[in-house]
């Protein structure tokens, strides 16, 4: 619990601080929300992706608001109880306005009780948050069908030159592909940055949370996971390299990387869900600058940073991604409305070693799925194979990325 006059401290410290910062580079997704639906906006993402960034920018959109920063330190204590003296507050301060944007919320347990109670009232609600899990368990239990989430990752390229002031070129994507899209390390360009960042994800976001003891191990399988992007794992090969005793141990920690949108799982495709439960999958990070500076080997590896890139952009558009392997294999092939719609192959350089081995790879899974198109994404390559009637697009990455 905090005193009415502390959280009346914190909420006139919050507004002041929020309106000396900076506007931003306007997001591509604030073109998807609509802040006058009737159902509550959940903005999800890693930690300082840039959620609250966008918050700022959804504020100037509106007249009259009233907002709340959770991650404050100054919040530490903050109770369901609470959320009644910081309504009173709010009046008091502000009047009754329509709008209201909290962030980090999920720090407040049982917070989805009070934004239901302010829906029934017919007001609207912008929230951010750096836990999917959380996030949706919650909203899933108290607030099923009265919400929208958005997921928020660092910069796209677009915005990566937007941000930086950048000319498109190859130059300007070579330094994307290398840096990546935290905001707050393009700024000062400095590796501490993203040190820190892999720190807080893992102590505040994941141990403290999870109450996990053992960070140690955590920190370890973290930089091994990071410094294998791209390649197959299974929960036993992992179980055995860190010496733990069960695999719900190595099944939580990936699931609480998941949760945290540090790391991304890519199942192996098959029509049977048990199959691919069971099957090897692969390994992706949220961020190329994030892995590059946090794993020394994944920065030598030119073909693995290519092929993450093009995994974080198709993560951010899409729900459902795969890895195929069956007489050939595929980087990518992407499930939408339950059917196989793309197929992607990765190669940083086509040349004549590889060139058969990656198109008859793709060629397999456009047969499979009865697909007329596939592309192969290369660094800065661009060409179109003709080949039992089927088009194969070879198209630079920094070009596949503006489309």
């Amino acid at each position: 619990m905090i005193l009415k006059d502390e959280i009346k401290k914190i909420v006139r410290l919050q507004r002041k601080e929020l309106l000396l910062l900076e506007k931003g580079v306007i997001r591509e997704k604030s073109k998807e929300i609509d802040l006058n639906i009737p159902l509550a906006l959940v903005v999800s993402g890693i930690r300082r992706c840039g959620k609250s960034t966008l918050l700022r920018q959804l504020i100037k959109k509106v007249s009259g608001f009233y907002y709340f920063n959770f991650e404050d330190l100054r919040t530490t204590g903050f109770e369901l109880t609470d959320f009644e003296r910081l309504s009173e507050i709010f009046i008091e301060e502000f009047g009754d306005q329509n709008y209201y944007f909290f962030d980090e919320i999920q720090n407040v347990v049982g917070w989805e009780i009070f934004v239901r109670k302010l829906l029934d009232r017919k007001k609207h609600i912008v929230l951010t948050g750096s836990n999917a899990s959380l996030l949706s368990k919650e909203l899933g239990t108290k607030l099923t069908g009265r919400h929208i989430t958005i997921e928020l990752f660092p910069f796209s390229f677009k915005e990566f030159l937007k941000f930086t002031n950048k000319k498109l070129s190859i130059d300007s994507f070579q330094d994307y592909f290398i840096e990546g899209g935290f905001p707050e390390y393009l700024k000062i360009k400095r590796v501490e940055v993203l040190h820190e960042l892999l720190k807080d994800i893992l102590i505040r976001d994941i141990a403290v949370r999870y109450n996990i003891r053992n960070l140690k191990i955590l920190k370890e399988m973290a930089i091994y996971l990071i410094t294998n992007i791209g390649k197959e794992f299974s929960y036993n090969s992992l179980k055995e390299t860190f010496k733990l005793g069960s695999i719900n141990s190595v099944i939580s920690f990936i699931s609480y990387f998941e949760d945290s949108y540090l790391l991304f799982t890519v199942p192996k495709f098959d029509y049977s869900l048990k199959k691919q439960l069971v099957n090897p999958k692969k390994i992706y990070c949220i961020d190329n600058g994030l892995a590059a500076t946090n794993s020394a080997s994944f920065s030598e590896d030119k073909g693995r940073m290519l092929e993450n890139l093009v995994f974080i952009k198709l993560r951010s558009c899409n729900k459902e991604i795969f890895y195929f392997q069956d007489k050939g294999e595929c980087d990518f092939v992407v499930k939408e409305k339950n059917k196989i719609n793309k197929a992607i192959q990765v190669c940083y350089e086509l040349n004549s070693e590889n060139k058969e081995r990656e198109v008859n790879g793709l060629l397999r899974v456009l047969e499979k799925f009865s697909l007329n198109e596939g592309t192969i994404v290369t660094f800065n390559q661009e060409d179109e194979i003709k080949i039992n009637n089927r088009i194969i697009k070879i198209i630079p990455c920094w070009k596949w990325l503006l489309e």
